[in-house]
């Protein structure tokens, strides 16, 4: 109750660009990806220590994603009428005992309803943090440093997952997943209470047709879905290409940190250069990287092509953002943008356990690379109409 006290009372609005209220906005956002973030090592766990097939992991991912999809979707229309503070706390509980009951089922029907359960914690935590670090004073430099931080945890996670699965088995994992979230509640009260957003109108905004919309919507969920298909099995796609298990991990490791740069490169030349050659880029590289994961493989090129994916995927996120605010003045487009994301992630790990066959993961590869290059022919169309038409606008204007 003590604890309930300090993290309610005084429900007054922080300074959100103070140490304390950007340190917890970091904390929650970090916790909330928790696993998603090392998806690859959890799929692993699930496969060698709990014993489903590769099908099986590939539902329980998804089910949380599904989770997570859900109440990031819901906090879109109820954010503005909730106490952020308590949702926060009651989101941290939830993933908290969601991750406790995993360690004592290994029935798989029961650990996919779990794993959605411990979704629907980490969904409204995504929302509030991003949408408080929406608040601050400088949200560009700071979503770069919850990206960073976000990315760097993965790193040591991934890195340490198999070490740990080796000492502690897959139950000790589960325990630091359930306990991670509680770290956050001493500092819930540096946590905004509630916010309300002022309409921000991207400079280069244009009321593009329905029509391109839906194309540019479409495009975010073919994208989410090809990161999806692949993320969730990268790590199972290293062993099967001849690397031991620390060795993937040690790729994937140097993987998060690519990250790191290419959303910071995307943050430096965002307003250097227009978004359809970063997109190409991003979308095609990212496609390009899986053909070097087919059949068995090298460290050194398992760790050059994740580390080259993952760099093309963080750098391209923000131009995709970008886009997508830039194609109605109003920002619909970029909130239902997010949600397609969201739903992406969550179908993707599904719909690659589909396509395995007898532990072979080539259709894997094939599946995500097919999934990118849909998502670029999706997103160029507007992506081009909108530079036409801005184009068009301000010469006039001139």
């Amino acid at each position: 109750m003590a604890i309930l006290n300090r993290v309610f009372a005084n429900d007054h609005p922080v300074d959100l660009n103070s140490r304390g209220a950007l340190f917890s906005m970091f904390l929650v956002g970090v916790i909330a990806p928790e696993v998603f973030i090392v998806q690859p090592g959890f799929v692993q766990g699930l496969v060698v220590y709990l014993g489903f097939d590769d099908q099986g992991a590939g539902y329980v991912a998804s089910a949380e994603m599904f989770g997570l999809a859900a109440t990031t979707i819901l906090m879109t229309f109820v954010a503005h009428r909730v106490n952020w503070r308590k949702v926060v706390f009651w989101s941290l509980l939830v993933m908290f005992l969601a991750n406790l009951l995993c360690t004592v089922s290994t029935d798989l029907n029961a650990f996919v309803a779990l794993r959605f359960i411990a979704g629907l914690g980490a969904g409204s935590l995504v929302s509030l943090s991003f949408a408080a670090v929406g608040l601050t004073k400088n949200p560009d430099r700071n979503f770069g440093f919850l990206i960073m931080w976000v990315l760097t945890y993965g790193a040591i996670v991934l890195w340490a997952m198999p070490t740990a699965y080796e000492l502690f088995g897959f139950n000790g994992v589960i325990w630091f997943f359930a306990l991670f979230p509680l770290a956050a509640v001493p500092f819930i009260r540096n946590f905004p209470v509630s916010g309300e957003v002022d309409a921000h109108v991207e400079a280069d905004a244009v009321n593009l047709s329905p029509q391109m919309k839906g194309l540019a919507l479409f495009a975010m969920l073919a994208y989410f879905m090809a990161q999806g298909v692949v993320w969730a099995y990268l790590f199972l796609i290293g062993v099967s290409g001849g690397l031991s298990e620390q060795a993937v991990a040690n790729g994937l490791m140097i993987s998060q940190f690519a990250g790191i740069g290419g959303a910071l490169l995307a943050a430096v030349i965002a307003h250097q250069v227009g978004r359809s050659i970063p997109l190409t880029v991003g979308i095609l590289g990212g496609a390009l990287c899986l053909y070097f994961l087919f059949g068995t493989f090298e460290f050194i090129v398992f760790a050059l092509a994740v580390g080259v994916y993952n760099f093309l995927w963080n750098m391209t996120h923000p131009f995709l953002l970008g886009a997508m605010a830039s194609f109605d003045r109003r920002g619909r487009v970029v909130v239902y943008a997010v949600a397609m994301q969201m739903v992406g992630l969550a179908i993707g790990p599904a719909l690659a356990a589909s396509v395995i066959s007898e532990g072979e993961y080539i259709n894997v590869n094939w599946f995500g690379a097919g999934l990118f290059v849909l998502s670029l022919l999706l997103i160029l169309p507007p992506v081009l109409m909108q530079s036409k038409t801005f184009g068009a606008a301000a010469a006039v204007t001139d």
